[in-house]
């Protein structure tokens, strides 16, 4: 019989003022999104309040469990308030760059960098707006002022962005904004808390420490975007929960034509792990006005799901884009088309390294080699943690996997996990009734039918909620 096919990659929008209605998230649901980005380096806590009211309005509605990332920050830094027009720099000229407020003249303009000039040494380059404006560090006074040569010029504007690829920046990785910005976080339902410029395990570790102590349970996705987190990559991501490959700082801190290597590296690195891995910035940038994407932009998101990245994340182009719905409609299309390519085999190790989950994770990665032996259906999980999910799903199986849980928070966040759909299910009784329950569900939804073979993973006994320790091959009545 012909099977359901499913996108496994999935889909993480960033809400804006394109898509903060409560009509645009449910249209963009409906188009595919299983995961919504609020970006804390903009936007007021009553809006973010409000859109996360109408995400959960939507997910009761529409029996979704569609996840919510909180983005800190972090320590970006920025040039001050300059005229509306800009200011012109020559290529060539020198200016001041000063941590003294209210600058913004030809000759001198603000930083909001306090640490600015104890941090640079001269040779090094400052990168402002993405790199269009490169500058050199002549002299620092060590104190408020650091004298710049223009190696390329350009319209400087208020707020652009300042990266340093080659300092040694003393800022901690939680800024006092992100601070606050957690205080009102973890009062909320959020699933995800995304760490930028992370620089080493101890950023994470911290970060984990604020969410322990507010008795929270989101989980932590490590943004890789400076040189720091590729050298600390191995350890940032055994402490991490997920990763994201935020591309626009790295290919400035980094030189931009490693990244391809790089995010190639980064997403094999999460796999093994078995940690979710998302790729994020300009993956449709064109469709921010456009209502189509270039092809260069079709082929970098195709690579990515052929890759194996759990989710694909769009920024601009559903919070301040023209075309949201289309964005994603767009990228759902690609995946459909893209995961036919997976080369499926070379995430199924013929061996697992020792552990204190290693009888669990043997179990999972025979539920996945099994299954594709027998020609199943599905595999089904019941879960309490979502370590199931978690396992199963990085072992890139090529049958649809299903996870029960009675925790609609956990199933919110595994929805961000590649291949993995949600179902509620709150009666784990016994093993049999509950394996016979979730085949009942899953052939009312149209997944399976009479005859079809089912893998199920789970606990025995269930009431004891421990690791998963059985598999059971199910033939569908």
């Amino acid at each position: 019989m012909k099977k359901i096919q499913f996108e496994r990659t999935k889909i993480v929008a960033t809400v804006g003022p394109a898509s903060e209605s409560y009509e645009a998230i449910e249209e963009l649901i409906r188009a595919g999104v299983d995961c919504f980005r609020l970006n804390f380096s903009h936007g007021s806590y009553e809006s973010f309040e409000r859109i996360i009211r109408h995400i959960q309005q939507a997910n009761r509605k529409l029996h979704t469990h569609v996840g919510i990332i909180a983005d800190l920050q972090g320590p970006k830094l920025r040039i001050g308030e300059l005229p509306p027009e800009g200011i012109e720099v020559h290529t060539g000229e020198e200016i001041i760059f000063t941590t003294q407020p209210g600058h913004r003249s030809r000759d001198k303009v603000t930083i909001d960098y306090p640490s600015f000039a104890a941090d640079v040494r001269p040779g090094e380059r400052i990168l402002v707006d993405d790199g269009k404006l490169i500058f050199e560090v002549v002299e620092t006074n060590q104190r408020d002022e650091v004298r710049l040569k223009t190696i390329f010029g350009g319209t400087l504007g208020s707020h652009k962005g300042v990266n340093l690829p080659h300092t040694d920046i003393s800022l901690p990785c939680l800024t006092e904004k992100d601070l606050r910005d957690l205080d009102f976080i973890l009062e909320q339902t959020v699933h995800w808390i995304a760490l930028s410029f992370v620089r080493k395990p101890e950023d994470i570790v911290q970060l984990r420490q604020i969410i322990d102590q507010r008795g929270h349970f989101a989980k932590i996705i490590a943004k890789i975007e400076k040189p720091e987190a590729v050298d600390n990559i191995d350890a940032i991501i055994q402490v991490s929960d997920a990763v994201m490959i935020a591309r626009g700082d790295l290919a400035i801190e980094m030189p931009m034509e490693r990244l391809p290597a790089l995010q190639k590296h980064i997403i094999q690195k999460s796999i093994r792990a078995s940690r979710p891995v998302i790729v994020a910035t300009q993956l449709m940038e064109s469709m921010i006005t456009n209502p189509s994407p270039t092809r260069a932009e079709i082929t970098d998101v195709a690579n990515a799901v052929m890759d194996g990245a759990d989710a694909l994340m769009l920024s601009g182009e559903t919070s301040i884009g023209r075309h949201p719905v289309k964005v994603v409609d767009m990228v759902t299309k690609i995946i459909m088309e893209s995961e036919k390519l997976i080369e499926w085999q070379k995430y199924k190790p013929d061996s697992l390294p020792p552990s204190e989950t290693f009888a669990s994770d043997v179990i999972c990665l025979n539920a996945v080699k099994t299954a594709e032996t027998v020609d199943a259906t599905a595999i089904v999980g019941m879960t309490v943690s979502g370590y199931t999910a978690f396992k199963i799903s990085s072992f890139r199986p090529k049958t649809p996997v299903f996870i029960f849980s009675a925790n609609r928070y956990i199933l919110d966040t595994l929805n961000l996990v590649w291949g993995v759909s949600c179902y509620y299910y709150d009666k784990m009784e016994s093993t049999d009734s509950s394996i016979a329950d979730t085949l009942d569900i899953l052939k009312t939804h149209g997944h399976i039918r009479p005859g079809d073979y089912v893998i199920n993973t789970g606990t025995m006994p269930l009431h004891k909620k421990g690791r998963t320790n059985f598999l059971k091959i199910s033939l569908v009545e």
